[in-house]
């Protein structure tokens, strides 16, 4: 559900279900995507001021878009731990639960292989 002010079937809308889409695919659960998509939504109003209030960081630096979903301090092909938990879950690998990030990337690349 997009967040509130945001008009069913409006480009905010689009935009909320589009990145809602995206984080799912990544791997995020559906309440991390949903936050996520809700979050970028909110940003996006502010910087192109269709909402009342705006925080400064959110009208400073490059918006979500511009950026192309690139972070600071991660490259583009870095997996969060949870993306790679998802991928294990798929692969069913077994002991994933107990794993740490190097390890579950260890045991995804060899379970995909």
């Amino acid at each position: 559900m997009p967040p509130r002010g945001v008009k069913k079937g409006s480009k905010r809308a689009r935009q909320y279900e589009e990145v809602k889409k995206s984080e799912k695919k990544a791997g995020r659960s559906e309440s991390r995507a949903e936050e996520i998509a809700a979050r970028t939504v909110n940003k996006e109003k502010a910087r192109s001021g269709e909402s009342r209030t705006s925080s400064r960081s959110s009208t400073r630096g490059k918006s979500a878009s511009a950026r192309g979903g690139k972070q600071s301090g991660k490259g583009p092909g870095e997996r969060t731990r949870e993306q790679l938990y998802n991928d294990a879950r798929k692969l069913n690998i077994e002991g994933r639960s107990k794993m740490n990030k190097s390890q579950l990337q260890r045991a995804v690349v060899a379970g995909a292989s």
